[in-house]
C-alpha cells in the first residue's frame, strides 16, 4: 500500500498548510511520500514529521513541504531550481506542478537513490546534478524560482544572479521560512514560520 496517500494526510496536514491550494494538493495526492523513505520507515510516511534519510540528512515535514511549495507560487511553465535533492520528494511534488526542476546535491548515496526514486515514478521533467559547488546551476539559469530544501544562514548573490526579474526563492534562513522576490528595484524578504532544517554549506 505504498501507493496509497491517505485522505487524512491531505485534509489534515497538506491542506490547511497551503491554503488549501487544489494543485498543490493535487500533487501531494499523486506523489506518495511513503516512496521516497527507506522500507523500515515508511510506516511514519504521514506522520507530520521529519524522518531520517541518511548521512545525517531528513525527510522534511509534509507540513512544511507544503507551505514552501506554496510560497514559492509555482506556475506551470515554471523552470525551478532546487538547492538539496535530498530525498527528491519536494522535487517529484513539484514536478506535478511546473514544466522543469532541475535539483543539485552533494552526497552522492542521496543523489543516486533520488534520481532512481523518480525514475521509478516515470517523472520526466526532473533533472539531477550531483555537485560540491554551492553555486546552483548557472548554465540552466535563468530560473523563475529557487527553493532550498535545507538551511543556510544567508542567501549568496551567485543564487539572486540566477534568478529571473519578478521571481521568487523560498529558503530556510536561520530557522526562518523566508520568501525572497525579486524585483526591478531590488530583493524584498519577508519571513514566515519556524523550522528546523539540516544547513547547507553554502
Amino acid at each position: 500500500m505504498r501507493n496509497k496517500v491517505p485522505e487524512s494526510f491531505i485534509k489534515n496536514t497538506i491542506a490547511p498548510h497551503c491554503n488549501n491550494d487544489p494543485h498543490i494538493i493535487n500533487a501531494f495526492r499523486i506523489i506518495p511520500r511513503s516512496r521516497f523513505m527507506d522500507d523500515a520507515l515508511a510506516r511514519f510516511a504521514y506522520d507530520d514529521n521529519a524522518q531520517p534519510i541518511g548521512f545525517g540528512q531528513t525527510i522534511s515535514k509534509p507540513s512544511t513541504v507544503a507551505l514552501m511549495t506554496y510560497l514559492l507560487a509555482p506556475e506551470p511553465s515554471d523552470k525551478i531550481l532546487e538547492i538539496g535533492t535530498g530525498s527528491g520528494f519536494q522535487a517529484a511534488v513539484l514536478s506535478r506542478l511546473v514544466s522543469s526542476v532541475y535539483t543539485v546535491e552533494r552526497i552522492p548515496r542521496l543523489y543516486a537513490k533520488a534520481s532512481e526514486r523518480i525514475r521509478r515514478l516515470f517523472i520526466k521533467n526532473v533533472f539531477f546534478k550531483l555537485t560540491s559547488n554551492s553555486a546552483g546551476w548557472p548554465d540552466e539559469a535563468p530560473f523563475d524560482k529557487i527553493i532550498f530544501t535545507c538551511g543556510a544562514q544567508n542567501i549568496g548573490e551567485d543564487y539572486f544572479r540566477q534568478l529571473k526579474v519578478g521571481g521568487r526563492i523560498v529558503a530556510p534562513i536561520k530557522d526562518k521560512i523566508t520568501l525572497f522576490k525579486k524585483t526591478p528595484e531590488g530583493i524584498e524578504k519577508e519571513e514566515n514560520k519556524e523550522c528546523s532544517f539540516v544547513e547547507y554549506i553554502l
